[in-house]
């Protein structure tokens, strides 16, 4: 089986452990959700397959390629999608999105092909020459989200891309990484909204302390507990308890 992302024994301490011996692997072509109270180690852990933090112990393989010995051929793979998009408010969504492919080193001609295809997709087509500092958080998120995409990656990574949106940008943002998946993609994501992860994702993976304490498709973590047709919510919060949800998130 060939997977896009393989971790293992992953760990990351600040003041104290944020993720503590941490392993899974997402599937080639598979929606994975990482899912796990506030505190938990879900955005350290994902911006550590991101490249954007080391790991103190452990190896992350994006499709066999190492993130530690090989950093350059994992970032050209992966897209990172933060929860507050990060782009250049003095530039339109048009001049973003040929900016960030120029950094990949696409051609000019192809660039402007991604860059309109992926505008009219997420119906920015209408604001692509305005400048985005007056843009709502989603279309500013919208934004962000094609400028990940601008490369063609093979692994998306999200961390909660939903907060914030209103209804129809939401119902757009998960259109857009199902059609991904279904042409071959692989994606990770991690929410709070549980019905979104219940409704898209293949696989699920629970996270508590910095590690992982259950992991399967729906039906695989209602067989492992007995839980019969427990939503996802139920099990959830069988698994971490309620009042986790107090907790500061890790960072």
């Amino acid at each position: 089986m060939d997977f896009a992302l393989e971790v293992a024994g992953l760990a990351k301490t600040f003041d104290r452990p944020a993720v503590n011996d941490l392993s899974f692997k997402v599937r080639a072509g598979e929606f994975y959700a990482l899912l796990g109270p506030n505190g938990a180690g879900k955005t350290t852990s994902l911006r550590m397959v991101a490249g954007l933090l080391k790991q103190d112990m452990g190896t992350i393989k994006v499709f066999g390629k190492d993130t530690v010995t090989d950093p350059i051929a994992v970032k050209q793979m992966v897209a990172w999608v933060p929860d507050e998009p990060m782009i250049y408010d003095r530039l339109t969504p048009l001049e973003y999105l040929e900016f960030v492919a120029g950094l990949w080193g696409i051609p000019a001609k192809e660039a402007q092909k991604n860059a309109n295809e992926l505008l009219d997709w997420l119906r920015l087509a209408p604001h692509a020459h305005e400048r985005c500092e007056g843009f709502s958080k989603g279309m500013r998120q919208k934004v962000a989200l094609a400028g990940a995409l601008v490369h063609d990656p093979k692994l998306i990574i999200l961390d909660e891309p939903l907060t914030g949106l209103d209804a129809g940008s939401a119902r757009l943002v998960k259109d857009v990484l199902l059609s991904r998946v279904e042409q071959g993609c692989s994606v990770i994501m991690t929410t709070h909204i549980l019905e979104v992860a219940e409704r898209m994702a293949e696989r699920i993976g629970v996270i508590a302390g910095g590690k992982l304490i259950a992991e399967g498709t729906l039906e695989e973590l209602r067989a492992a507990g007995g839980r019969g047709e427990r939503s996802l919510e139920e099990i959830f919060l069988e698994l971490v308890g309620d009042d986790t949800f107090n907790d500061a998130e890790a960072a």
